[in-house]
C-alpha cells in the first residue's frame, strides 16, 4: 500500500466527511440521536476546514481516512483556545473497509508531525469508551490517559495526551 497523507483540498472535503461519518456509524445506537448530528457535524468537513487543519490519508487517489487538526482555531468555539503549546486532534476516522492497514496511525503521525512544525509541544485528543480500537492505537503510540470529561447527560469523553518533545 503506497498510503499519502496530506492537508486535504477543498474539493476532497466532501469525500473526506464522507468517509469519517462513515468510521463512526458504528458507534450509533438507535437511540443515540446526539450521536446522529454528530455524524452530520463530522461529516461537515468544509465547516471547519476554515479554521482547522484537515488531514486526509489516500491510496490511489481514493480517501481512506482524515483527521482535524486543531492548532490555532477550534471545531467548537465553546472549547476556547489552545495554549501556545498545544494542539488537539478530533474526527479521527478510517474507512471501514480500510482498517487495521496503518491509515490511522500514518494520520495520527502527521498531525503530531504537522503540530511539532507548528512549535507545538503537547498533544491532546478525546475518544469515548465505545471505540477501543482507536484506545489501543493511541496507547500504543505513546498517549496517555487523562481526567474523563462528563456531560450533564452521563455521556463520557476520554482524554488522551502527548507530550510531542
Amino acid at each position: 500500500m503506497t498510503l499519502e497523507v496530506r492537508l486535504a483540498h477543498p474539493d476532497e472535503h466532501v469525500d473526506a466527511g464522507r468517509v469519517t461519518a462513515a468510521a463512526y456509524e458504528e458507534f450509533v445506537r438507535p437511540e443515540d440521536d446526539a450521536w446522529r448530528e454528530y455524524l452530520e457535524r463530522i461529516a461537515d468537513v468544509a465547516e471547519r476546514a476554515d479554521r482547522t487543519d484537515i488531514l486526509v490519508a489516500l491510496e490511489d487517489g481514493r480517501i481512506l481516512g482524515s483527521a482535524t487538526l486543531e492548532l490555532d482555531g477550534r471545531t467548537e468555539a465553546e472549547d476556547g483556545p489552545l495554549g501556545p503549546s498545544e494542539a488537539h486532534i478530533r474526527m479521527l476516522g478510517v474507512d471501514p473497509g480500510a482498517r487495521k492497514r496503518g491509515v490511522g496511525r500514518a494520520l495520527m503521525n502527521a498531525c503530531e508531525d504537522r503540530a511539532r512544525d507548528a512549535g507545538r509541544t503537547h498533544m491532546t485528543l478525546h475518544t469515548t469508551e465505545r471505540m477501543r480500537d482507536a484506545q489501543r492505537m493511541y496507547e500504543h503510540l505513546g498517549y496517555v490517559r487523562g481526567a474523563d470529561r462528563t456531560f450533564p447527560d452521563g455521556f463520557v469523553l476520554m482524554s488522551y495526551a502527548k507530550d510531542l518533545g
